[in-house]
């Protein structure tokens, strides 16, 4: 190495911008630093007026907070089109005897491209059509159950230190490594069904320049829109669910109107702007979402705008780089965007060693949340009124049309909270 590139790299290694490079501040996990702030309420119009009816809600104010997530947030998201299917395997007798399994093929064609992803079904032995989950997956269909019949993903994957994928190939050695993620016989014992599909079908989470996954299939669709408002990763990831959810619709095993979206972490953040972009999606869970989906941005605290920005600039839209440490300036926070569920059913659920995604906050953005859902006629948190306070680990919050835990552990989706969103189902679906 040259000797003064060298000696550049060491000063700027031990003394933070001295190379004029700036650097983030460290994460804040202290309560008494979170700044204060105020929060855009999502009952007074851009226009100054209270919002005073569930018609002025839905007729005007609804659809500008969903513009200003569209435009400052995710990005703005190509109109739906017609998706084929084709079921590629079944297994009559899955589960011990207990469930029907299903591998199909859904197919997103435009202007003479394609893309195709697969997706994994699993229903109850039963005649009647099921509620179900449909939910991404971060590894690929193979890891939900040890089920060798179970087709390996072909193209990218992310790669993980367990021996499960070669490089970003996927390998046998990763099939049933997320079963603790997705209990699958405890969904069937439930009366649930279960559709997953790996993310990376939709699109490969990394910062390509947009040019594969679904995002190349609307390329010159995307030269129409403002380049700060096209749509990021998580609304190419939404897109895909809305599309499986179309294949849903028409599935005679499951019931397409009570289907609920579920996802964990960066897929958290997609089921909440998917949910609240589709309204056909009954009910809405979000596992450890934390920044970009259900936590407020304005307490900057753990992950921020800045920091979620910088590692993954693909995920949203160019504009929300604007707002890098500058989470005030935010036209809306993400109280609004689970507002934007209601009066559906939403579910938000925080691990207590997960501090990076800031469990109070995403409460709060659920207390904050529920005058919408009151306005509407139902209960929002908490039932009959919403608690003030945060509640303990290990007690959720299952009354009323927002759900809430904060489970003990890291971050991860666990057979617990699965319990909590089956028993919120049995109450919505």
């Amino acid at each position: 190495m040259n000797r003064i590139v060298f000696l550049l790299l060491l000063i700027g290694a031990m003394v933070p911008g001295a190379l004029g490079i700036a650097q983030p501040p460290a994460a804040n996990y202290d309560e008494a630093k979170v700044p204060a702030y105020e929060l855009p309420d999502p009952l007074i119009t851009a226009a100054g007026a209270a919002v005073d009816s569930p018609k002025q809600w839905q007729e005007e104010r609804r659809g500008e907070i969903l513009e200003l997530f569209r435009g400052q947030v995710f990005g703005r998201s190509p109109d739906p089109v017609e998706v084929e299917h084709r079921v590629v395997s079944v297994d009559k007798a899955a589960i011990g005897g207990k469930a029907v399994r299903r591998e199909m093929d859904v197919t997103i064609r435009r202007g003479g491209r394609s893309l195709t992803f697969a997706m994994l079904v699993y229903t109850p032995q039963t005649d009647a059509p099921v509620p179900a989950f449909l939910g991404l997956n971060f590894q690929g269909n193979h890891t939900v159950e040890p089920d060798p019949a179970i087709r390996l993903p072909a193209g990218w994957v992310r790669a993980r230190d367990d021996g499960s994928t070669d490089g970003n190939r996927a390998t046998d050695g990763g099939r049933g490594n997320s079963v603790s993620a997705w209990p699958v016989e405890m969904i069937i014992d439930r009366g649930y069904g279960l559709a997953t599909i790996y993310y990376g079908d939709i699109d490969p989470d990394f910062d390509d320049g947009f040019e594969n996954g679904i995002h190349a299939l609307f390329a010159d669709w995307a030269e129409s829109i403002d380049p700060g408002q096209r749509w990021g990763s998580i609304a190419g990831w939404a897109y895909g669910l809305s599309r499986a959810l179309d294949v849903l619709e028409a599935d005679p095993l499951i019931d397409g109107s009570r289907v609920a979206v579920l996802g964990h972490s960066r897929l958290g953040k997609t089921s909440l702007w998917a949910g609240a972009t589709d309204e056909r999606f009954k009910f809405v869970i979000s596992n450890n979402s934390g920044c970009g989906g259900a936590a407020l941005s304005r307490r900057a605290f753990g992950e921020t705008v800045g920091r979620i920005n910088r590692s993954f600039p693909h995920w949203f839209c160019k504009n929300h780089h604007e707002y890098n440490e500058m989470e005030s300036q935010l036209p809306v926070d993400h109280h609004q965007l689970i507002a934007l569920i209601a009066p559906r059913a939403v579910y938000v659920a925080s691990a207590t060693a997960d501090r990076w995604a800031d469990p109070k906050g995403e409460f709060l953005a659920c207390f904050h949340a529920d005058p919408v859902y009151r306005l509407l006629g139902t209960d929002g948190l908490g039932g009959s009124a919403p608690p003030e306070e945060m509640p303990a680990a290990d007690q959720p919050i299952l009354t009323g049309r927002i759900g809430y835990h904060l489970r003990s552990g890291g971050h991860a989706v666990t057979p617990y909270d699965w319990e909590q969103y089956l028993t919120f189902a049995d109450r919505h679906l």
